[in-house]
């Protein structure tokens, strides 16, 4: 339980609070007004006033906000180097920095762990890296590390000719020798159907090896993996909205359970499945729905287009309104979390 309430605090903590700090830089330098950089919430452990912002620390670390000047629809319009006083363009800029920063934070995770820890990749030898449970080579006994000498009499020399002897055979039984620990030994095996192609498929999965990568390479793949995943992650939202996959949601519950789960099993995943979460944190955050960053740049767009401001009551109600669809989906979550 310690492990996984401090594995939130640390995960939750970078991903807001580097959301906010997008969110702040970007109003520095269009020459708006912050008047407080606040991490956490609550009541103040430390204060700094440097020039006109006030810099806090706050009790409860899950997260951070900014106070800009002019931002809050109660605010007067005419605030000296408020919010609203600045163009069209650089409210937007402000806007989508947090979510823009939540997408950069991935790349540069990813980067450091695969120029530090390095990237996994398949070893071609035909050694056996996993073992799918409940399919054929499972229930015929093969195990991790087997080393497959032949199938069906005939040689393997790599994974690549293992693919292609199993894709031939057709779905007939077959003898396969496999080296164990300077032992040879003859396993009987009949290929099922894999789940996804309809071919016949063993399950198993080849051995892999961890490499680092150049800083160069691990540049590039830092920037292909991340790309990969909020691919993945848009094609995931589109078949939801299309009604062609259901809808998995994770509340606050399901998600602190997760992050205690990576910990346990070491620094770099957890750091992964930050990766992930800042991703999806970018991915929601940008819908284009009230409260979200997403609804406030839609309605700039539309500003900036028509040339018409929108007024302070419709933007209070928009705000309330994206509140209550929050909170209703966060109730939701919740309550799954719960269920399953």
């Amino acid at each position: 339980m310690l492990v996984t309430i401090l594995a939130c605090i640390f995960v939750f903590g970078v991903l807001i609070s580097i959301h906010e700090f997008g969110h702040f830089i970007t109003a520095k330098l269009t020459g708006m007004r912050v008047d407080e950089f606040a991490i956490g919430f609550g009541p103040n452990l430390w204060q700094k006033r440097k020039g006109e912002t006030l810099y806090s620390l706050r009790v409860l670390p899950l997260g951070g906000y900014n106070r800009i000047a002019g931002m809050d629809p109660d605010d007067p319009p005419d605030v000296e180097r408020g919010f609203n006083s600045k163009s069209v363009w650089a409210r937007m800029l402000v806007i989508l920095a947090g979510s823009v920063m939540n997408l950069l934070l991935p790349v540069f995770i990813f980067f450091s762990l695969f120029l530090l820890v390095g990237v996994n990749m398949p070893v071609h030898e035909p050694i056996i890296g996993q073992v799918v449970p409940g399919q054929a080579a499972a229930q015929g006994g093969m195990r991790a590390g087997d080393r497959i000498v032949t199938i069906d009499g005939r040689p393997v020399a790599d994974w690549d000719g293992v693919r292609s002897e199993i894709a031939a055979s057709d779905f007939r039984t077959l003898p396969i020798v496999i080296e164990r620990d300077g032992t040879r030994q003859t396993l009987m095996m009949t290929p099922q159907a894999n789940p996804e192609s309809g071919r016949p498929f063993l399950g198993v999965l080849s051995a892999v090896r961890q490499v680092r990568l150049g800083p160069g390479q691990a540049a590039a793949t830092s920037v292909r993996a991340t790309g990969n995943i909020l691919l993945s992650m848009y094609r995931g939202l589109y078949q939801m909205v299309t009604g062609r996959s259901g809808a998995e949601l994770a509340g606050p519950v399901g998600v602190a359970k997760m992050t205690g789960e990576m910990a346990q099993q070491g620094f770099a995943p957890l750091l992964q499945f930050m990766a992930l979460l800042s991703l999806n944190l970018a991915v929601i955050n940008l819908l284009p729905l009230p409260a979200l960053d997403g609804g406030h740049f839609f309605i700039l767009l539309a500003e900036a287009i028509t040339g018409r401001r929108l007024g302070k009551k419709a933007m209070l109600n928009i705000q309330k309104a994206g509140v209550l669809m929050i909170l209703a989906v966060t109730i939701l979550a919740t309550y799954m979390d719960f269920t399953r």
